[in-house]
C-alpha cells in the first residue's frame, strides 16, 4: 500500500493515546506483563522447550509495558519469527500493516507465509521447530494444539483488563481454550470478517420500492411479495469443488444462533449437542422454508448444489435483476463485477432475528494469533497485534474487519465496510463460524457432505443429520 505522509507520527501518537486514554492501566507496577530491561539477556533468552507445559515468565517489573518499551528502542535488532496462511496479496497487505512498527521499533517481524499451513503447523510444533507467533485462520487447529501445552498462555502475558476494553467479550470468550491443566488464554484476534451479511442489489431495491426487512417474518414476507412479483429472491450456490457443501453451513450456524441461546449453539460446535437434537434439526427446517421453495430460489433447489458460491451472486446484477439476495460473507465482494460499486449498485443489510430473546447475534470468522516463544520482544509484538493500529492499512485497503474497538469507524474506505465494523463492535453475541471450529472430519467433512445430499434430494433430513453427526461418533 501506498504509504501517506506523516504515518510515523501518526502511530506513535495512536499508540500513545490508545495505552494511556482509551485503554488505560499501562503503569510499571504490574509484573504479569512487563518484561525485563535486561534487553541483551532477555532477547537472547532460548525458545520455550515445545515439549513441555509453556507458561508464561514472571518477570520483575519494567518502566512500561513491553510495548511501550519497544517503541523506546529496547528491542531493536531482535527478530520474531511469525507462520500463516498469508501468501500472495494478503502476504503483501499483512506486510505492509507491519512496516511501520518495525521501522520504529527495530524489531524484524519475519513472515513466513504457505498455502500448507494448517499441515505445516503441527510438524512444526510436533517437531520442536514452532514459530514465535503463528496465525490461525481456523480456531479449531489452535485448540487441537493448545491441549498439548506447547501454546504460551496469555493470561499473564497481556494486561487482561486493557483487552476487556478493547475486545468485545465474545472475542475474548473464544480466545479461552483447552490447556494442558486448564483453561488457557490461547491467542488474540487481529482479522476478522462477516458472516450474517444479505447482500443485494441497492439501487433496483429501492426502485422496486422494496424495503429492508428488520426481523425474520419481514423478511419472510418480503421474500414471497419478490416471488410475487415475478422473481425468485435468493441467490444460492454451494459448489466449492472439494469443499461443497460450506455455504450451507454458515446458513445453518446463523440460524441457530437466531434460534437457541449461544450456550446450546456452543455446546453444538463442542459435540456435546448432536446434530440430531431438536435445536439442530429445527434450524435446517428453518432454512429449508426458503431453500427447498422452488419460487424462492434462482434456478429452483436443486440448482443449489451445482451453483458456484462465487457465481451465485451474478443473477443479483442482471439488469433487472433476476435474483435479489445472497447470504454470505463480506469477502465476497470480490466476486462481483468489477464495474459495481458499493453503497452504489450493491450493499448489505444484517439477517433478522428470528427470536427476539437472543439479541442481535453476529457470526464472523477471522484469524487469531497464538504464541510458542516467550521473550520480550515476542510480547511487544503481540501486544501490538491487540491495537487497532495493527490493522490499519489494512482496514483502509478494504475487504477486512478490525475486532479491536481503538480502530475508528473513519479508517473504513466506504459506509458499506463502516456499518460492518458497527454491527461487530455492538452485536449482543459474536460466535465463530461453527464448522471452523468442529474437527475436520465433522466440520469439513460430514457437515459439507451431508448438507449437500440433504439440499441435492439424495437424503431425507433425518438421514442427513444421522450421516453429520457420524462424523462424531467415529
Amino acid at each position: 500500500m501506498k504509504k501517506t505522509p506523516g504515518r510515523k507520527l501518526s502511530l506513535a501518537m495512536v499508540l500513545c493515546l490508545s495505552f494511556t486514554m482509551m485503554l488505560s492501566g499501562c503503569g510499571g507496577n504490574n509484573s504479569n506483563n512487563a518484561a525485563s530491561t535486561d534487553s541483551p539477556a532477555a532477547t537472547a533468552a532460548p525458545a520455550a522447550d515445545n515439549n513441555k507445559e509453556t507458561t508464561s515468565t514472571t518477570e520483575p517489573a519494567a518502566a512500561g509495558s513491553p510495548l511501550e518499551l519497544a517503541m523506546k528502542g529496547e528491542y531493536k535488532g531482535t527478530k520474531v519469527t511469525m507462520f500463516g496462511p498469508f501468501v500472495d496479496a494478503d502476504q503483501v497487505k499483512f506486510e505492509s500493516s507491519i512496516k511501520e512498527f518495525e521501522e520504529k521499533t527495530g524489531i524484524d517481524i519475519q513472515y513466513e507465509g504457505s498455502k500448507e499451513f494448517e499441515a505445516t503447523i503441527n510438524i512444526r510444533v510436533d517437531g520442536g521447530n514452532a514459530p514465535d507467533i503463528a496465525d490461525f485462520p481456523q480456531p479449531g487447529l489452535l485448540a487441537s494444539i493448545a491441549k498439548t501445552g506447547k501454546v504460551v498462555d496469555l493470561t499473564g502475558v497481556l494486561d487482561q483488563e486493557k483487552l476487556k476494553g478493547n475486545y468485545n467479550q465474545s472475542w475474548l470468550d473464544m480466545s479461552t481454550m483447552d490447556g494442558k491443566d486448564g483453561k488457557i488464554m490461547a491467542g488474540i484476534w487481529n482479522r476478522s470478517n462477516v458472516k450474517s451479511l444479505v447482500w443485494y442489489p441497492k439501487k433496483q431495491f429501492e426502485d422496486a420500492g422494496y424495503t429492508i426487512p428488520q426481523t425474520w417474518d419481514e423478511l419472510m414476507a418480503l421474500t414471497e411479495q419478490i416471488a410475487k412479483d415475478g422473481d425468485p429472491a435468493w441467490a444460492i450456490g454451494i459448489e466449492s469443488g472439494a469443499a461443497t457443501g460450506w455455504p450451507a453451513t454458515d446458513w445453518v450456524e446463523n440460524i441457530m444462533l437466531r434460534t437457541t441461546s449461544p450456550e446450546n449453539y456452543d455446546k453444538w460446535v463442542s459435540g456435546e449437542l448432536p446434530f440430531t437434537s431438536p435445536e439442530v434439526k429445527n434450524a435446517v427446517e428453518v432454512m429449508s422454508k426458503i431453500w427447498l421453495n422452488e419460487d424462492y430460489v434462482y434456478g429452483g433447489t436443486k440448482s443449489i448444489v451445482t451453483t458456484a458460491f462465487g457465481d451465485a451472486p451474478k443473477p443479483m446484477f442482471d439488469n433487472p435483476p433476476k435474483a435479489w439476495f445472497n447470504l454470505i460473507g463480506n469477502f465476497i465482494t470480490s466476486f462481483f463485477p468489477e464495474t459495481a460499486k458499493v453503497d452504489e449498485d450493491y450493499d448489505w443489510f444484517y439477517l433478522p432475528p428470528i427470536d427476539e430473546q437472543y439479541g442481535k447475534p453476529v457470526l464472523v470468522a477471522g484469524d487469531i494469533y497464538a504464541m510458542f516463544n516467550d521473550r520480550p520482544e515476542v510480547r511487544a509484538v503481540m501486544e501490538f497485534f491487540t491495537t487497532g493500529e495493527s490493522i490499519k492499512s489494512w482496514v483502509q485497503s478494504g475487504g477486512v474487519i478490525a475486532p479491536m474497538n481503538d480502530a475508528p469507524l473513519d479508517w473504513y474506505q466506504s459506509d458499506s465496510d463502516r456499518r460492518m465494523a458497527q454491527l461487530v463492535q455492538d452485536a449482543s453475541t459474536l460466535r465463530f463460524d461453527g464448522s471452523d471450529l468442529m474437527p475436520g472430519k465433522v466440520g469439513a467433512g460430514t457437515f459439507w457432505k451431508g448438507m449437500t445430499d440433504y439440499v441435492s434430494g439424495t437424503a431425507t433430513l433425518d438421514q442427513a443429520l444421522e450421516q453429520i453427526q457420524s462424523g462424531w461418533n467415529n
